[in-house]
């Protein structure tokens, strides 16, 4: 059995997308171990193919190189065969070099990959098929671009590492919990078995962030249709919830109430989820919930949701995906006019594609 280091992307969603390289690996028999942030811990927890997840608080813009020292002093003698390295920076190296693991593998990223030994390009070096959420394209659209210059599936990226062929498909990330985790954790929280998720957040920006009156819009919907509504985020996303909330009163707003294990077992309940691109979209798409994700400035090609019961509505007007973190014409046409009754009826469809194929 090959033991293997997993040196984890430091933001949510982009560790549900590496799940499938996971799972390659496992398939292969190796032992994994996930080395990542506390913030993502959890997330790596609830990862089929982990088998051990050690938490590394590195501060933020930080090289933090005495605890990076300490940390491979711990792992040099745990027989560790492989690190694969999922960051483009020179500091997510550091930890699998200075503790001498033999085959160090990632992306070229920074400084043509310094201190890696197996160097994978920019496009992974061959062509990958990656299943993708179904991309609902209003009528308002342009006709999808061509695939020429775009950034790639971020799935298929992480799983070029594992130098899989190059007619063999990424599988779709996934994420579990177990039921009586799961149900506990709804109980605790006070939500009904009917519930749909509404996850107002985006960390990167207000730029993928869907209108607060939408969501406000949305959840009412939800209510008429005999569901409860939970909205969930971090600590920041507080106001932004309570705003929800008050505009859709009967709305629980969990922003910043639950850790994130809590969060991931919530969702593992809910009947739907409606998010902004965010890492709790991330969650519960790989968790097999009926997920819409609200694409503004950025692409569903390049981090869509888990294939299993998701889709993504993405207008993609003449100026997006823009990948910036505020508008730069001020109007956020590309999320202003997804109009709450289109979540609502492609949610609505996926929901009762799954009461379908359950029956």
């Amino acid at each position: 059995m090959t033991r293997v280091l997993l040196i984890a992307p430091q933001w949510i969603g982009d560790a549900v997308m590496a799940q499938p390289l996971v799972a390659l690996l496992a398939d292969r028999g190796a032992s994994i171990t996930a080395l990542g942030l506390p913030g993502v811990a959890p997330v790596l927890r609830a990862m089929p193919g982990v088998d051990e997840v050690i938490e590394a608080p590195f501060a933020h813009g930080r090289l933090d190189l005495a605890l990076r020292r300490r940390l491979a002093a711990q792992l040099r003698g745990r027989g560790f065969e492989r690190a694969y390295v999922l960051g483009n920076n020179v500091k997510s190296r550091l930890v699998p070099w200075l503790a001498r693991i033999p085959r160090r593998i990632g992306h070229l990223g920074e400084a043509r990959g310094l201190l890696l030994t197996d160097r994978v390009g920019p496009a992974g070096g061959q062509a990958i098929k990656a299943a993708e959420p179904m991309a609902l394209s209003p009528v308002s659209c342009r006709l999808p671009r061509t695939a020429q210059g775009h950034r790639p599936d971020m799935r298929a990226h992480y799983a070029a590492l594992a130098q899989i062929a190059a007619d063999e498909a990424v599988p779709e990330p996934v994420l579990s919990v177990a039921p009586h985790v799961a149900d506990a954790a709804r109980q605790c929280f006070g939500l009904p078995t009917r519930w749909i998720a509404l996850c107002p957040g985006a960390e990167y920006g207000p730029a993928k962030q869907w209108p607060t009156a939408h969501y406000a819009a949305l959840a009412a919907l939800a209510q008429q249709a005999g569901y409860a509504v939970a909205l969930l985020g971090a600590p920041r996303d507080r106001a932004v919830g309570a705003e929800i909330a008050s505009a859709a009163p009967g709305s629980a707003n969990l922003c910043g109430s639950t850790r994130m294990e809590e969060a991931i077992a919530l969702l593992a309940t809910c009947s739907g989820a409606v998010s902004n691109d965010s890492g709790l979209m991330h969650i519960a798409a790989a968790l097999g919930r009926p997920t819409l994700g609200l694409y503004g400035s950025t692409d569903p090609r390049h981090t869509p949701p888990a294939a299993h019961r998701s889709a993504t509505l993405w207008l993609q007007l003449d100026c997006s995906p823009c990948f910036e973190r505020t508008c730069p014409f001020g109007h956020l046409n590309c999320l202003r006019q997804i109009t709450p009754r289109m979540a609502w009826d492609e949610l609505g469809r996926l929901m009762a594609a799954e009461s379908a194929s359950a029956g």
